[in-house]
């Protein structure tokens, strides 16, 4: 399976100069759990960080100014994506490897596409287990008649 299949299409993004606490709002709003902070560069979206609930938390309100920051100052730009046609084990293997929850997916001209997650992955994973458990216990039947 690859990327561009499993992710999902629709992502709440913001941009670095937006406060923070729009940002939370949105990210209530939409009961997402991360927004991924994005720069237009020759029409193109692109991703350039991604801001967690947990870096509002420890990047801004532990700062005790939250009303000033921006999304800039707390979104984390070391930031991990993929390609749409990349195999969802090797993304499965870049979040381990970084110990991230999620990654933007882009096009090859580097446009955001979507947004993967381990729940996500974990779900897919879950689905092939049991699809599989379904084929052993059809063979099973088959062999006992």
């Amino acid at each position: 399976m690859k990327a561009g299949e499993l992710c999902s299409r629709i992502v709440v993004t913001a941009r670095r100069e937006e406060s923070v606490v729009e940002v939370a709002r949105r990210m209530s709003q939409h009961d997402v759990g991360a927004v991924v902070v994005v720069e237009e560069r020759e029409g193109v979206a692109r991703p350039v960080g991604i801001v967690t609930d947990r870096d509002l938390v420890m990047r801004a309100l532990a700062r005790g100014e939250p009303v000033a920051c921006l999304v800039g100052d707390v979104m984390d730009a070391n930031l991990l994506v993929a390609y749409e046609d990349d195999d969802v084990e090797a993304v499965l293997g870049k979040l381990r490897r970084r110990a991230v929850r999620r990654v933007p997916i882009v096009r090859r001209d580097g446009g955001l596409a979507g947004i993967l997650t381990l729940d996500d992955i974990i779900e897919w994973i879950s689905e092939e287990l049991r699809d599989a458990a379904t084929l052993i216990e059809r063979q099973g039947k088959q062999v006992a008649t």
